[in-house]
């Protein structure tokens, strides 16, 4: 028998400030709430004390945002999917914003070993004047530590219901997918970015996302492995392939920031976790 966590966070208004009624059961938590920036945005660290999620394990995220609340919500080191011996390992992350609230959905990267079996889902859903900016990024085994992701079975599921879905399986047998110049080139990590809206975005606000990525990614080593696009009036992504964690985290993180400016007039210090 795997671990069995869940944790349910309720952000609302007391006065100008976001805060959060938490309940949890299992192997989750938040650390204590932090306001590095205004009353009205509530920072939380989401920890996972086991330190990695193996097969059999089953981890549920649940939050809710009232009105005018803001949380960014972020992690204090990797999620590691270890391996498997045959059951799977899950992950879900199920957020509700309501209108005029905004989330910051920033966990740092998720890790895939050899052998995992695992299924990592989230879904988002936003008020008609709900916004977020989210990301992930996801590690095919450990190239700095010569440990190949030859072996395994890893979905991934990314929804904002009406605007976007993606879901799709990683196999570690599948050469196609990993090595091939239509699929991943040999590159192991692959990593998203994304601004939202639960409705369209104005035309002006849109494009400047887009330039504001562009630019940012267009300036980076990792140009030729980057790509901004707007599939929808509600959305603007972007999409990084790269062989390290670090460089494709720090491309993701420049361009939070320029995003946060241009759409909320709010600067982008990065949280104090991501510093320790």
């Amino acid at each position: 028998m795997g671990w069995a966590g869940h944790l349910s966070l309720r952000y609302r208004l007391d006065g100008d400030r976001s805060v959060v009624h938490d309940r949890h059961s299992g192997p989750l938590r938040i650390l204590k709430s932090l306001y590095p920036e205004t009353p009205r945005i509530c920072h939380n660290v989401l920890v996972h004390p086991p330190g990695g999620v193996v097969g059999g394990d089953s981890l549920v995220v649940e939050a809710t945002l009232a009105e005018g609340t803001h949380a960014l919500l972020t992690t204090p080191a990797a999620t590691r999917f270890y391996r498997s011996l045959g059951e799977a390992a899950l992950q879900r992350i199920e957020v509700q914003v309501a209108d005029d609230a905004r989330l910051e959905w920033l966990p740092l990267e998720t890790i895939c070993h050899r052998d995992v079996q695992a299924e990592n889902r989230m879904r988002f859903d936003l008020a008609p004047r709900a916004q977020m900016i989210g990301w992930d990024v996801l590690a095919l085994g450990l190239p700095a530590s010569g440990e190949v992701f030859d072996r395994g079975r890893f979905l991934q599921q990314i929804e904002l219901p009406g605007v976007w879905l993606e879901r799709g399986v990683i196999d570690g047998t599948d050469a196609a997918l990993l090595d091939s110049p239509l699929g991943l080139a040999g590159r192991r990590v692959i990593a998203t970015l994304w601004f939202a809206g639960g409705s369209a975005l104005p035309p002006t606000l849109r494009e400047s996302l887009l330039d504001g990525a562009r630019d940012v990614a267009t300036a980076d080593p990792l140009a030729a492995w980057a790509g901004a696009s707007s599939p929808d009036a509600r959305f603007v992504v972007l999409r990084v392939l790269a062989p390290r964690v670090e460089p494709a985290m720090a491309l993701l993180a420049a361009v939070w920031r320029r995003w946060r400016e241009q759409a909320w007039g709010l600067s982008g210090d990065a949280p104090r976790v991501w510093r320790t």
